[in-house]
């Protein structure tokens, strides 16, 4: 039986939903269901999301290190960019007129 492209694109959806499933059970049982410190939680689920995301980028919006794809991923981290220190120069911002209030 000839995989077809449909076959493999199937694939692809299930594999990175089933590693979605596994991540976030990760994440909520180290927060929920296992006796570890707080700071040790954190660190799992700092992990846990960060991979999360790299799941989501290659499963889903099919952005890998290929040279076709590599534009796509160099405008999604640019937004990234922009985005973070739009968010982070709110947040100096806001941070140095509580201050002097």
């Amino acid at each position: 039986m000839k995989n077809t492209a449909w076959q493999r694109e199937l694939r692809h959806y299930l594999v990175g939903g089933m590693l979605s499933l596994i991540l976030t059970a990760v994440a909520f049982t180290a927060v929920l269901g296992v006796d570890i410190s707080r700071s040790a939680a954190l660190v799992i689920v700092a992990v846990a999301g960060v991979a999360q995301l790299v799941v989501q980028v290659r499963y889903f919006l099919h952005i890998d290190l290929s040279r076709q794809k590599r534009e796509d991923l160099h405008l999604i981290l640019f937004s990234l960019l922009l985005l973070t220190l739009m968010a982070g120069g709110t947040i100096w911002i806001m941070g140095d007129l509580a201050g002097r209030m």
